[in-house]
């Protein structure tokens, strides 16, 4: 599996704790860990806003399988990646929210609080989180006696979202502000993750284009 990381403004100084704890994790299981957020205050400006775009970008290029994100309370990051086609992400503040979403929703990205609640002992609930939400199978339900109508569910709003949506992936991006679009895009190591391992040659093009 491959993960991306993607932090914000607000929360860049964290990103190295976030990041050790993240790969502690998934890197005994064979993931793969891309940070393509701010990895400090100093680094590529960021807002919550682009992380959506970022995650969507890719998710659906298949550039990675799962994103991991987060701002202040993590309700920012939530909203903004939800907006997006092809993300399902849910809100994380303790390792029972990682686990019982793998199992009930089984979606593709996490948002965390990186300041709310992020006092002592944080980079244990961290790496709590983390071995929740990328170790064992998932989407086996719970309790599992309900695992029929959750998997049921969760691909009836997946359809409900894809509907809503514009046909063409790609012309969600170009509705959106073309320097909001540039600015979330421009990252060297998000770049770096999408033209590496991104799937979808047309998702490549446009990025490519927007950063000229």
């Amino acid at each position: 599996m491959k993960i991306a990381l993607m932090m914000e403004n607000s929360q860049a100084a964290k990103n190295a704790v976030v990041r050790k704890e993240l790969e502690n994790v998934a890197q005994p299981l064979g993931h793969q860990v891309f940070n393509v957020g701010m990895s400090d205050e100093q680094d590529h400006h960021l807002t919550y806003i682009h992380l959506g775009i970022m995650a969507s970008v890719l998710l659906n290029s298949k550039a990675v399988d799962f994103v991991v994100a987060g701002c202040g309370t993590g309700q920012g990051a939530l909203i903004s990646l939800n907006l997006h086609p092809g993300v399902v992400c849910g809100y994380c503040i303790d390792p029972a929210d990682a686990y019982l979403f793998a199992q009930i929703n089984n979606g593709n990205a996490l948002a965390l609080p990186f300041a709310k609640g992020f006092g002592w002992g944080a980079e244990l609930n961290l790496r709590f989180i983390f071995e929740k939400a990328f170790t064992g199978e998932k989407g086996l339900g719970y309790p599992p006696e309900r695992k029929e109508p959750q998997v049921r569910n969760a691909g009836i709003l997946n359809q409900v979202k894809a509907a809503m949506l514009k046909e063409n992936y790609l012309d969600t991006l170009r509705a959106l502000d073309p320097e909001l679009v540039r600015t979330a895009l421009s990252g060297p190591r998000l770049q770096h993750c999408l033209f590496e391992h991104g799937q979808v040659a047309e998702i490549a093009d446009f990025v490519r284009q927007m950063a000229q």
